[in-house]
């Protein structure tokens, strides 16, 4: 099942895609009648948000070996956790806006985990009751900041750093998703292209472990990290994260 928010002239609607039409989720995904109603219409017929409006998005760093050795760094004894600010959040072909601040701003694409309920210490072998499902994420980051500070909240907070979607992509078991490609294209060339076989930690471990410090709500995301050839981007530029079986997140790059 693929599940959605669109734009609406009342407000954003949760929506189920099915054969190309959108059906209303009235409750949306996380309670309530979880089954679709009426038609809202065509796919493209409304404009897609993110598909998920979180409490928290926790990040996990330096979880592909060669990324970490693409900055002379280390890979972790345990999982590497920072946070993004829910503000940080757009959708599909919305603009990645490069602040005056920052004079490097990178692509990271990252397979995203979507919590569907809530969870406190959850065992990794349990992991997976706690997930909604997987979308496409792009971690950006303004990498001069990030350098310059001693922890990441800035390079990693601003507004735009956060795309996500185009879908929720529901019922994919564990095994799949802990072997799914994903890559990043600019302007059609790809950038980075990796399996999520590759991470250090996977997506139940990372799961088990942000659980330990604090209590996964409904919806919130946890970004599994990003393989290396990350690059900078200019305005102008298209970025399109690719996720086998997930989808094609896509967003122009504008200046501020």
């Amino acid at each position: 099942m693929k599940i959605g928010r669109v734009a609406t002239a009342t407000g954003p609607e949760w929506v189920v895609e099915k054969d190309g039409v959108l059906l209303r989720l009235p409750d949306g995904p996380f309670g309530g009648r979880q089954s679709p109603d009426d038609v809202l219409g065509e796919v493209g017929s409304s404009r897609l948000l993110a598909p998920t409006v979180p409490s928290k998005i926790v990040c996990v760093g330096r979880n592909y070996v060669e990324h970490a050795a693409e900055h002379g760094s280390a890979v972790p004894a345990e999982p590497l956790l920072f946070l993004k600010p829910p503000s940080s959040l757009i959708g599909p072909g919305d603009a990645i806006v490069l602040p005056s601040l920052s004079h490097q701003v990178e692509h990271e694409c990252e397979l995203a985990v979507v919590i569907g309920r809530r969870g406190r210490d959850i065992p990794e072998h349990r992991a997976f009751e706690h997930v909604l499902g997987v979308s496409c994420a792009n971690d950006v980051t303004a990498r001069d900041l990030q350098r310059a500070d001693s922890q990441w909240t800035r390079g990693k907070g601003f507004d735009t750093f956060c795309p996500l979607g185009p879908w929720i992509v529901t019922g994919l078991a564990e095994p799949e998703v802990s072997d799914l490609e994903l890559a990043c294209r600019v302007n059609g060339e790809v950038r980075q292209r990796a399996r999520t076989s590759q991470m250090v930690f996977t997506p139940a471990h990372l799961i088990a472990y942000i659980s330990r410090v604090m209590t996964l709500e409904p919806g919130d995301l946890i970004l599994t990290g990003t393989p290396a050839g990350v690059s900078p981007l200019h305005p102008g530029d298209e970025v399109t994260v690719e996720i086998e079986g997930v989808g094609r997140l896509s967003n122009p790059v504008e200046g501020s």
